[in-house]
């Protein structure tokens, strides 16, 4: 009963969201366009649910070609980081785009984040558990590593760290999403998330094995 709520509350959302940010979408747009060179949104290659890749929707962050420059794995301090796409991340709005994930059947507000082909071919048995759900927009794991770049700043090898120091706690948070998803978790994640942007801490939501992630 829930998916099928989960997915109506989805497309109705999102498509209130676009109506209603548009005008924003378009001005970031014009920025994102006229600040650098390059095309305004980045369609990146990631795994959906049951293992189907699809193509997530960012605003452009970074300078053209970013992904053969570096790694997936981006720090604070990231020389492939445009100006305005420093502000951008620093307030999620590269992320309005994935509204039409939403729309498209993509994604969902509220899930797994969704990984890059290389990270998920390194999934356990019990790990491909995540790909059981629509990735989403925010989870437990975007909460808590929200300030993932400044934890990645400073690293010579940031797709190594990431899997090291941090990719570990993301599933556990997202395998703990899995098995508890509901309306209550979906509502508390992402009234977290709205907080979060306002600057609230969001550890109020996290299951308690968060807590020592």
């Amino acid at each position: 009963m829930y998916p099928f709520l989960k997915r109506t509350l989805d497309l109705l959302i999102a498509l209130f969201g676009l109506v209603l940010l548009s005008p924003l979408l378009i001005a970031i747009a014009i920025w994102v366009k006229v600040s650098s060179r390059g095309p305004v949104v980045y369609a990146g290659v990631r795994v959906g649910k049951d293992g189907v890749p699809f193509r997530m929707l960012k605003l452009r962050t970074m300078v053209p070609n970013a992904d053969r420059i570096g790694g997936s794995s981006t720090t604070a301090d990231d020389a492939r980081l445009t100006s305005a796409g420093r502000f951008l991340r620093r307030f999620k709005l590269d992320e309005l785009p994935q509204l039409i994930n939403v729309l498209r059947g993509d994604m969902s507000f509220v899930g797994p984040r969704p990984q890059v082909e290389w990270a998920v071919k390194l999934y356990t048995a019990e790990e491909r558990r995540l790909l059981s759900v629509r990735p989403g927009i925010t989870d437990f794991a975007s909460l808590r590593f929200r300030n993932e770049a400044e934890i990645l700043r400073g690293s010579t090898d940031p797709d190594r760290d990431y899997l090291e120091k941090i990719a570990p706690h993301k599933i556990h948070l997202g395998l703990y999403y899995v098995r508890h998803c509901s309306f209550v978790v979906d509502a508390k994640i992402l009234a977290a998330t709205l907080l979060a942007l306002a600057g609230v801490d969001p550890s109020w939501c996290f299951p308690p094995a968060a807590a020592r992630a």
